[in-house]
């Protein structure tokens, strides 16, 4: 579950040895991600995506910031109004319960 004071989750990668890891915070970005967030939208570059807290109502979004790394780095998960996601990913379909 995401704490009500969050805000934003910034995930690294670390290395261990000659390989790249990923961080708690990672893990736990891909587990809110996973099995807890509900998704609503991607964005057509496919490098962000969009989400719905369940228990608080709040949007969060997925991005990496580091898209000069593989794969686009690390993951970041940030809480965003609803017109920020509305601005970037349009309306959706009983967008006035969210």
């Amino acid at each position: 579950m995401l704490k009500p004071e969050e805000t934003v989750l910034v995930g690294q990668w670390l290395k261990r040895g000659a390989s790249l890891i990923q961080d708690a915070t990672c893990e736990r970005i891909d587990h809110l991600v996973t099995h807890y967030l509900v998704e609503l939208r991607r964005s057509p570059d496919g490098w962000s995506t969009l989400f719905h807290d369940p228990n608080d109502h709040r949007l969060w979004e997925r991005t990496y910031p580091q898209g000069e790394m593989h794969g686009g780095g690390p993951p970041a998960l940030t809480s965003i109004s609803r017109s920020q996601a509305e601005e970037k990913y349009g309306q959706w379909p009983n967008s006035t319960t969210l």
